[in-house]
């Protein structure tokens, strides 16, 4: 095995399968060491002891659900108290497909609890020393409905937008002090997402799904280039180059004590 060199430690939520489970191959190949957190316990002992064996770094496990709040700030003690700590994947999450009118809003909020209160705490947690250490890197997996709402359910679509709209402003306040900061957007990827959100991924277009380790593949080649923002399907770049320099130019013409002509009799 070639040795790799140390880059800290890469903490990843929803560690025990799909995307967040590629992460943890990746990242460890790349050199980090570990700390995995989900729900499942057992899947997230599996998946420690064969990153071990297969690569050598140090791999601990975090058993949280991100829903419930005492294991929530059980995660963010750990991120505020551990120094070595390099990396936040902010992967854990779930969607639906479901419209409002066919949707328990219950589910909804347990959604907004995982999608964005677990995730704005988390960050909030490790930033700080992030900033203290002059280095760090947090990545925030969205999805595209973050800019089509359209898509699928709309608490979701909005949930993944606060992930975008969040790293953006992250981007801004923090690209100055040593941080690191992306979100990724993936299409239709091939993980156990499609089930939980009460479709099977087996039922879209095939031309459509992307592997679970492309996906992640593509994502990590847009952290290496720098990008902010990444969205593995999307075919030109400067598609999305074009879109987010017209939104900033818009952004730049709301500054008046006055309405639009068209509000005014």
């Amino acid at each position: 095995m070639t040795a790799k060199a140390d880059k800290g430690t890469a903490l990843i939520t929803g560690a025990s399968g799909g995307i967040g489970a590629i992460y943890a191959d990746r990242l460890a190949g790349r050199g980090h060491d570990l700390v995995l957190v989900a729900r499942n316990e057992e899947r997230l002992a599996e998946q420690a002891q064969r990153i071990r064996s297969e690569t050598g770094r140090a791999v601990r496990t975090l058993r949280a659900d991100l829903s419930d709040r005492s294991d929530l700030a059980k995660v963010e003690t750990f991120l505020r108290n551990e120094p070595g700590v390099s990396m936040l994947v902010n992967n854990a999450g779930f969607g639906a497909v479901t419209p409002l009118l066919a949707t328990d809003v219950d589910k909804m909020e347990e959604m907004i609890d995982v999608n964005v209160t677990a995730l704005t705490r988390l960050t909030y947690a490790a930033v700080p020393g992030f900033v203290a250490r002059g280095r760090g890197a947090i990545i925030n997996i969205a999805s595209i409905v973050a800019i089509g709402p359209e898509i699928l359910n709309g608490v979701y679509g909005a949930s993944k937008a606060y992930v975008l709209a969040l790293t953006q402003s992250l981007q801004h306040e923090l690209a100055d002090k040593g941080i690191r900061v992306q979100t990724v957007l993936p299409g239709a990827t091939a993980t156990e997402f499609w089930d939980v959100a009460g479709m099977s991924h087996a039922h879209l277009p095939q031309g459509w799904v992307m592997d679970a380790h492309t996906m992640v593949d593509a994502a990590l080649a847009g952290f290496d280039q720098g990008e902010v923002v990444t969205i593995p399907p999307l075919q030109d770049g400067e598609d999305w180059t074009r879109y987010e320099a017209s939104r900033r130019e818009l952004s730049q013409r709301f500054s008046h004590a006055q309405p639009g002509a068209r509000y005014l009799g």
